[in-house]
Order: structure tokens, then sequence, then C-alpha cells
């Protein structure tokens, strides 16, 4: 069996358990706390002879498991019934991003980093078998994700990357070209880079990495994303809300503009087109153009055919427990009561 989760994110409603426990335990406390401020607790008892003391527990218990069982229907289990080996023509590709802070400039709505993410989303939807991997750069490059065919997988990856995931600063493309490459582990495919930019390079030797690239046969498409005229770089406080914007050791606020020149040279190092454009959909026209004269190339690939979805029991146990809470009510049960199953005598 093969196990897949559909939503993974979303087991992070589990830590809401914890705190509804706590918070239940609190109110256990306070009751009785206050109960002893009243009086006597084993008269206060006598005078509610019918109150149990473990069906409040119980419901409890019983709504916690039904929203369990909810957190995890949204998470959707799939589970796999075997392994197939499948083969498949395409072209592998390796999206390099440009995550330093330059890319947090918002002179392309919403910002560079958010419109770069939707552009190589938009250009995975538009794919048909190829293999795709994620690279992370700034100061420094980062293997986000191995070449893989599972791109809702390859999407979740994409949307978590933010610019804390290098503590080096600057725009290493030499970097991001040399990790790039080294994902391409198969001599025969066809092998493309795209990579997403501001172009703003605080490194050297971006071009040998391409020419490298190009005697590798390796095609790099550099997309840019910012504008020539340049925008400020926020800086956001916990709330969302611009706190200030960055500064030069001079404390002058920091202007960063797109240098589409460096990247129209990369491009053009290993014959391949630099796109510059602000229409999410004709970015992606472009670059599927380019694809489709691109060779494409069979491979195999091992994958788990036949999942199945499993969401369907969560919910059905989450509710079967909730109308169960129903039936449960804080006071003691007779039968129960004469068998002294929870000592409430």
């Amino acid at each position: 069996m093969y196990h897949k989760l559909e939503e993974p994110i979303l087991l992070y409603l589990l830590l809401l358990i914890p705190l509804l426990i706590a918070l239940f335990l609190f109110q256990v406390y306070w009751k009785k706390k206050k109960q002893k401020e009243f009086g006597d607790l084993e008269l206060i008892k006598q005078l509610s002879p019918t109150k149990s003391r473990f069906k409040p527990v119980l419901k409890f218990v019983t709504i916690l498991l039904a929203l369990t069982g909810l957190i995890l229907a949204l998470v959707n289990p799939k589970i796999g019934t075997k392994m197939e080996t499948v083969k498949r023509q395409g072209i592998d590709i390796v999206f390099a991003l440009d995550i330093s802070k330059s890319m947090l400039s918002e002179d392309i709505a919403p910002s560079r980093l958010e419109k770069s993410k939707q552009l190589i989303s938009q250009i995975i939807n538009s794919l048909g078998n190829d293999r795709i991997g994620i690279v992370g750069y700034a100061g420094s490059a980062y293997p986000v994700l191995p070449m893989t065919t599972d791109y809702s997988i390859a999407k979740m990856y994409l949307q978590n990357m933010n610019t804390n995931m290098l503590s080096s600063q600057g725009t290493a493309l030499n970097d991001a070209i040399n990790l790039a490459t080294t994902y391409f582990d198969a001599v025969d495919t066809s092998k493309l880079i795209i990579l997403v930019s501001d172009g703003e390079d605080h490194g050297d030797g971006a071009n040998e990495a391409s020419e490298i690239a190009k005697e590798k046969g390796i095609k790099i498409i550099t997309i840019g994303v910012g504008t020539v005229n340049g925008g400020t770089i926020p800086i956001k406080a916990d709330n969302g809300v611009i706190a200030e914007y960055k500064k030069d050791n001079n404390g002058e606020v920091v202007i960063t503009k797109l240098n589409p020149t460096i990247l129209e040279n990369i491009a053009k190092n290993t014959n391949a087109v630099y796109i510059e454009n602000s229409n999410t959909k004709q970015v992606v026209e472009q670059v599927k153009n380019v694809l489709d004269n691109i060779e494409k190339t069979e491979f195999e690939s091992q994958e788990i055919a036949e999942y199945q979805t499993q969401y369907q029991w969560f919910i059905g146990i989450a509710f079967f427990l909730l109308f169960l809470d129903i039936f449960f009510l804080e006071r003691k049960t007779s039968w129960l009561q004469r068998l002294n199953l929870f000592n409430e005598r």
C-alpha cells in the first residue's frame, strides 16, 4: 500500500486539539475552584446527585475525535494499490526562482516574488509529461525539489518559497545555473532551465555558467520580473503592514530595478529566449511556444497507480460521533449507575 496526502498543509489544524484540551482542563480547574468558594464539595455533589462526573469528559473526547476526523477528511488521505513504470515523452525542466529581498518589491503587483510564483505555477499547468525540479537562489543556491512528475507537490513547494529561506542575500545567478545543471541525470533527455529573476546580479560568473550549461546541451529561458524604473523594498511587520523600506548604509531608501541585460545574455548564450512581460498569459504562451519546438525525449518513471480517496471514511466517523454526542447527557445513566462502571456512587 502507498499513501499520499492531498492537502498535507491542513494537518497544522491538528494543533487545535492540544489547545482545546488545555482550555477544557482550565475550565474544569476553574469550575472546581468556584465550587470550593461556594461551599463544601461533597455537599454540592449531594445537591445534584444525578450529575455525572464522567459524561462531560466523554462528550469532550467525542467532540475532539469528531474534529480530528473532519480535519483528516480535509487533508484527504489517498491509498495507492500498486507501483507502475510509466513511459513518457517530455522535457526535463528546472525552474530557478530568485528569492532575494529585491523580489519583495511591489513595482509588479502584488510583488515580484508572488508574480514569479504565479508565472511558474501557470507554466507548470501548461505542461504535459515533462519532469520538473525547483531551485531557489539569493546569495547562494538551494535545492528545493528534485526532478518529479508530481505537479501538485511541485506547486506546493513553490508556494512555500520565501525570501527567508536563504540567509545570504544577493542574486548569485551563476550558483543558480550551476546547481540547476546538476539536476539533469539522464544523458539523452532534452534539458531546459527556466530562470526567473529581476536580474540584479551581485555575483560573478553568470555568463561563464551559462556557457558551461550550453556545452552540456542545456537551454536557459530567462524571465525578467520587475520594471526598469524600479521600486522600493518594503519591510513588513508581523501583521503584514509595511513598517519601513530597506535602506543602504548611507540611510537612503534602496531602489531596486530590473536588469534585463544580464538575463538577455544568459538566454542568448544558450540559444534560448529572454521574456519580459507583466501579462501572465502571454508569458506562458511564449514559454509554451519554445517548449513546442524542443524535441521530446522518452523516459521511464515509477508512479503509484490507482489512488483512491479515503476522506469519506473520516467524514462518516466524524458525523457518527457528533450524532452520538447528542445522546450523551450530563446526568448519570441509570443502568450504568447500577453497574457502577465509573465509580460514580
